[in-house]
């Protein structure tokens, strides 16, 4: 039933769309002549995007009935491409149940010596909505945690000496100095900063402005970050982590208000961390208080599974996933009378390569030893919510899913000489993946923007933290794709101007998608992809690393 309904809707919305272009008028009709003929899988690419980046799919956001509509496009192309369906209950959908929260108004102060100080709002600090009370105020002693982290394997802990049991914790963003990229993304995570102090029973973190996070960021950035929604996957009884509530980000103008005349000077603070040196930490004397109303909603979205058994009676029963996110973020502020962020490059175009990925196993006739699941995530612009729930809760066996590699915003306006991997160098599947692209004439080169953190900001993350090896595979910088990559990071991410009027190169395009197919040939094929022999990925989320 489920089944029939999403391809009906599917096939009703194109004919619509059909109408719709055929109504448009002799213009309309002109403007589509003068388009070149492109070979018919080039063609197939193009087409999967221009439905999905399509104006009135309104951007796609996360829980709105253009994603809905989006996600039974998918739906129908998987059923087209001989996938069966492997969501919830026999259906192509896994249901993902969201709660969302708009910030209202937001206060602190700051009470030192019997005298309250407020922060100015906007200047001084930035509050975050709360997904679970529309009036929070928490208040306690704060205590300053440095970057707020803990590695045993190295030796770091920012907790040392500190009881923050009851308090506020205030730790600067980003990560220690020192730390492999990949590592210091991680540690740099707010996520896991909140999991990090509220095992220790910290009643609330803040999150002060830094040396690394001001280099890309300054701090009206995050204002208008924080000051909008914010988003969660909610299951009674299994939240999605015990951290502490992300109350606010403080600017350097707060900060030097809340270390004033505390026993860790914010100078010396300031200083160690733009110099990269460890930072002093300890209380700081002061007691502040966080009073946020919020509004919370709450939704359904939903994750698109399509499911290709395996050949192999002793490997069907693995599974390779292939992820690229489905959504966007939606309706804006308008740039030259446009209001509608599109996402033809994020992501509609990592969505038609694993569709296109789908198509050529179909077409290879014999399926692979291992089966694959080719997975459509929701909420990805909201936080990774889709692929974290999915991860935590597959509609396969967990410990079934031997590989994840994910696709997201892979930048088709040039001729690619090269391919980055986030994560390849940690698992067997780097070695796999160069072999593949070696065999294209393409290179595997390293990132080459690690103070980007891509690494936890791309969907194969939440399989990482499940244990499982994962790469997020993207068009490199060799050549032309350096100005290209900033071309579009500069103009036109984000914006409106992702549409159909870039642009493309679809030949580039289908060769993407065809290298997406033959690596997850190899991995299903070939042995089971394992961590590398101490990797630290593969030792902190107890993944089976190799010998």
């Amino acid at each position: 039933m489920e089944q029939g309904r999403l391809l009906r809707h599917a096939l009703q919305w194109v004919r619509r769309k059909v109408r719709a272009l055929l109504l448009g008028g002799a213009a309309a009709l002109l403007i589509a002549a003068t388009d070149a003929p492109l070979p018919p899988d080039q063609a197939a690419m193009k087409a999967h995007v221009a439905f999905l980046a399509d104006d009135a799919l309104k951007g796609r956001q996360a829980g709105s009935p253009e994603h809905d509509v989006a996600a039974a496009y998918v739906a129908a192309r998987m059923q087209e491409a001989g996938l069966t369906p492997a969501g919830d209950n026999g259906t192509w959908r896994q249901t993902v149940p969201l709660v969302a929260a708009r910030p209202l108004e937001g206060t602190a102060s700051l009470t030192r010596a019997g005298a309250t100080q407020p922060l100015v709002a906007g200047t001084d600090f930035v509050g975050r909505a709360s997904l679970t009370d529309a009036d929070r105020t928490v208040e306690g002693e704060v205590v300053f945690a440095g970057y707020g982290v803990v590695d045993p394997t190295r030796g770091v802990d920012d907790y040392r000496g500190l009881d923050v049991n009851g308090r506020i914790v205030a730790v600067l963003y980003g990560g220690p100095p020192g730390l492999n990229s990949e590592v210091a993304a991680h540690y740099g995570n707010r996520e896991v900063k909140a999991e990090i102090a509220g095992k220790r029973g910290a009643k609330g973190i803040v999150f002060i402005e830094s040396a690394a996070i001001r280099a890309t960021y300054d701090f009206p950035a995050i204002v208008e970050a924080w000051s909008g929604p914010s988003m969660n996957w909610t299951r009674p009884g299994q939240p999605r982590g015990d951290g502490a509530p992300q109350l606010a980000a403080i600017s350097e103008a707060g900060a030097a208000k809340l270390f004033a005349r505390s026993p860790v000077a914010w100078d010396r603070v300031r200083k160690a961390d733009a110099a990269k040196k460890p930072v002093p930490t300890g209380a700081l004397g002061v007691t502040a208080r966080f009073a946020q109303r919020s509004e919370i909603v709450s939704l359904t979205s939903a994750n698109i599974v399509g499911k290709l058994e395996g050949s192999d009676p002793a490997l069907r029963n693995e599974y390779v996933v292939l992820t690229a996110h489905l959504d966007h973020i939606g309706v804006g502020e308008p740039v030259n009378g446009d209001a509608i962020n599109n996402g033809a490059m994020d992501n509609a175009m990592g969505i038609a390569s694993m569709l296109e990925a789908a198509r050529a196993f179909r077409d290879a006739g014999a399926p692979p030893k291992r089966s694959l699941l080719f997975l459509a995530v929701t909420a990805e612009e909201e936080g990774l919510i889709g692929s974290d729930y999915y991860a935590r809760f597959p509609t396969v066996p967990k410990g079934s899913i031997v590989a994840d590699v994910n696709l997201d915003m892979p930048i088709m306006t040039y001729k690619f000489e090269d391919i980055i991997a986030y994560g390849a160098d940690r698992s067997s599947i780097g070695p796999v993946l160069a072999k593949v692209a070696s065999a294209e004439g393409l290179k595997l080169s390293p990132d080459p923007a690690p103070e980007e953190s891509n690494f936890v900001r791309t969907d194969h993350y939440s399989f990482v933290k499940q244990g499982v090896p994962s790469v997020s595979i993207d068009a490199g910088w060799s050549g032309p794709g350096k100005a290209a990559t900033k071309d579009f990071l500069d103009k036109h991410y984000h914006q409106p101007s992702d549409d159909m009027k870039l642009p493309f190169d679809w030949a580039s395009a289908r060769r993407f998608a065809m290298l997406n197919y033959k690596l997850a040939r190899q991995l299903a094929d070939g042995p089971r992809p394992t961590w590398n022999k101490g990797d630290f990925f593969g030792s902190l989320y107890g993944g089976t690393p190799s010998q």
